[in-house]
């Protein structure tokens, strides 16, 4: 049998100093970000490809109801790769490089935020959506990792893993969303005066 502690023990220490890379401050912006979003009533569209993909639907679902759960009023989170077959009719008819930037024109309004996912940064069909938001006076805020890549200079709001490694960037990108998922509820049920969160959550 082979013996992969040593790989396991190496990856999990390269995951724990990229966390320990982390802008916190700048982190806190992000989340400052998505909560003027949430009080003025705003939409937050939130796309990427691949893992990334998987991770905006997952934000959705934590966003929409977990960090709502006591409260009022509902985060208004939406996934652009959740219709897969607007995404196939987008990609077929049209290009790839225009399935999300095709599901936001002409339907952004003012207070809505973008929430662009790419590991690299450079996404060509995330990168065109964001600067076609950008270009509409939208804020936008980056998940990326390596060197932040295109997406990131264009942004309003950095949330970077310091890593090249695309697995460790979005173990933490997944990590980013649980992280202000369970702050935000916590901050929302003190303000809002909701019910209290699981004791699992504290």
């Amino acid at each position: 049998m082979i013996d992969f502690t040593k790989d396991i023990k190496d990856y999990y220490a390269r995951e724990v100093r990229a966390i320990q890379g982390l802008d916190a401050a700048e982190l806190s912006r992000a989340m400052g970000a998505l909560l003027a979003c949430y009080e003025r009533e705003g939409t937050v569209y939130v796309f990427g490809n691949g893992g990334s993909s998987a991770t905006a639907s997952h934000m959705v679902c934590d966003f929409n109801k977990g960090a709502c759960s006591g409260v009022g009023r509902r985060f208004r989170f939406v996934c652009l790769n959740d219709n897969v077959p607007t995404l196939m009719a987008v990609a077929n008819d049209v290009s790839f490089d225009d399935v999300f930037f095709y599901q936001i024109e002409n339907k952004l309004r003012k207070g809505d935020l973008i929430l662009a996912i790419s590991g690299s940064g450079n996404s060509r069909n995330v990168v065109k959506a964001a600067g076609y938001a950008k270009g509409q006076g939208i804020e936008v805020a980056a998940m990326t990792g390596y060197d932040g890549g295109e997406l990131d200079r264009m942004a309003d709001y950095h949330l970077r893993v310091p890593a090249d490694d695309m697995q460790i960037t979005e173990d933490l990108h997944m990590g980013f969303d649980h992280m202000m998922m369970q702050i935000l509820r916590r901050c929302l049920e003190a303000r809002e005066g909701g019910a209290p969160a699981r004791k699992t959550d504290k």
